[in-house]
């Protein structure tokens, strides 16, 4: 709408109104202009037999409605009941509605901006999430000769548990002079678990460091 009207508390101004929006496609899906704001804003007596009126109004109404709930900006018009809470005079209205405050096409506040970046900052994490990937690591664990107790030795390893690592199959493999070592396999989840910092936090520090003397990864491939 691109025509100021003055006076729409007064029928004469309503009038006015109606012959304007008669005939006019005047509200394209859900955009409105600070035009309509403007004149919605004024419009401040409910009044019968203004059926264009009633569809303007009723359709601004809908969609201020939508993008600022709970604000009361305007009353009804036409043969609809009016709203029980007295209106405010014209001019209050038109300096509501120039109010930076209640600039309906303005800046995004602070508050808008913060909310907007933690949710672009959630979608981030959430697609990093999903996109993790995995590896599976073979290990060798040595003990520390050849009266380790090598069952003892895997249950310690096997003890540890943390998100994002899974323990496979494993078998004792001869090194010589009567000592075997541990070949075990795990499956880890790359953005959970660093096999350096599980090996030098956790497998070769007390109390497992009781059975193994030290770990070297055999192989790992990206899953």
């Amino acid at each position: 709408m691109a025509i100021s009207f003055s006076d729409l508390h007064t029928e004469a101004g309503l009038k006015a109104l109606e012959e304007f929006l008669s005939g006019k496609t005047y509200i394209s899906g859900d955009q409105i202009s600070k035009d309509d704001v403007r004149v919605f804003a004024a419009v401040a007596k409910p009044g019968d037999g203004f059926p264009n009126v009633c569809r303007w109004y009723e359709s601004v109404s809908g969609i201020l409605a939508l993008r600022f709930p709970g604000k009361a900006l305007g009353v009804k018009v036409g043969s609809q009941a009016a709203d029980p809470t007295p209106a405010p005079p014209a001019e209050a209205s038109k300096e509501a509605a120039d109010d930076d405050d209640l600039d309906l096409f303005g800046d995004e506040t602070e508050e808008e901006k913060k909310a907007a970046e933690e949710r672009e900052a959630a979608v981030k994490a959430s697609s990093k999430k999903k996109e993790s990937g995995k590896s599976s690591v073979l290990l060798d664990v040595k003990p520390w000769d050849d009266e380790t107790d090598m069952k003892k030795l895997e249950e310690a390893v096997r003890s540890l548990e943390m998100p994002g690592l899974l323990w496979g199959a494993s078998k004792l493999v001869a090194v010589g002079y009567g000592i075997k070592k541990l070949q075990i396999m795990m499956t880890i989840v790359d953005d959970l678990v660093s096999v350096d910092s599980l090996i030098e936090e956790e497998l070769t520090v007390e109390p497992r460091n009781e059975y193994i003397q030290s770990c070297d990864i055999v192989a790992f491939n990206k899953i």
